[in-house]
């Protein structure tokens, strides 16, 4: 038996998903703000103090769980979506870039999933949101994306959102596997992380592909998405600037005068 609301939904699209979440009467979905897409009447929505569930219950813990938030940039409300009406209602979220929408039964996962902080889109009611620390030297020092997580708690369904393709893996115990902080989505709570050094002088001024990495050692549960929201804006930043940098230095200057650009 649940203590979290039992909710179904369906994911529709490719590229650009969203997922249609299916409410019985009195049962709730809570969701980040900027992440609703529409919903049946007979809905009602409603700004919240932390995400409702019953680890937050009583004023001292939504203040310490919101102030946690606060600190890596969340909001401290979110929007919880309840069906007031008659029957069956659909309320609908989207995904905020390319990528695709993975679906976590944490009943099944433990009871426990740790995720990139800005992979959250929206949950059953009573499912926890809270802020994962992690507390090793290296990692604080050098994780980078990787040092302040999400942890989603409970028995219900989550879903959260990673860019490009995304890869489940499953890790036998003592099986390593070495990930781009900006790659790891999500992880299960049987899942050792940490954070390594790339070792070798060429490595660490030369590779472009950063100095640190992500340690994974199983037994559990991993998520790997090909496309970080950090890497994707990085290239439309350094693509959009006043003249194109293309890789072929001979044709560079003829693409930009047919663009009209000029010399």
């Amino acid at each position: 038996m649940r203590s979290n609301h039992e909710i179904d939904y369906r994911i529709f699209g490719e590229e650009m998903q969203y997922v249609e979440v299916e409410l019985d009467p009195q049962e709730t979905a809570v969701a980040e703000s900027g992440s609703f897409m529409m919903m049946d009447d007979g809905i009602q929505m409603e700004t919240i103090f932390g995400d409702g569930s019953q680890q937050q219950s009583g004023l001292l813990g939504k203040l310490f769980s919101a102030g946690k938030r606060l600190l890596v940039g969340e909001s401290l409300f979110m929007t919880a979506f309840t069906n007031v009406g008659q029957g069956k209602k659909r309320v609908s979220f989207a995904s905020p870039y390319p990528g695709k929408i993975i679906p976590l039964d944490l009943q099944v996962l433990g009871g426990k999933v740790v995720c990139q902080k800005d992979a959250f889109l929206c949950a059953a009611k009573g499912v926890s949101v809270g802020i994962e620390f992690q507390k090793k030297l290296g990692t604080g020092l050098f994780g980078g994306e990787g040092f302040i997580m999400e942890k989603l708690e409970g028995d219900g369904l989550a879903f959260v959102h990673a860019g490009g393709h995304v890869l489940q893996r499953e890790l036998q115990p003592g099986e390593l596997v070495k990930i781009d902080t900006g790659c790891v989505v999500a992880f299960t709570n049987t899942v050792n992380y940490d954070i390594q050094f790339v070792g070798g002088i060429k490595n660490t001024i030369f590779g472009g592909e950063g100095v640190f990495f992500a340690t994974l050692r199983g037994p559990g549960t991993v998520w790997i998405q090909t496309l970080p929201i950090s890497r994707l804006a990085s290239r439309i930043i350094s693509y959009g600037g006043s003249k194109r940098k293309e890789e072929g230095s001979v044709l560079g200057g003829l693409g930009n005068m047919l663009d009209g650009d000029g010399w």
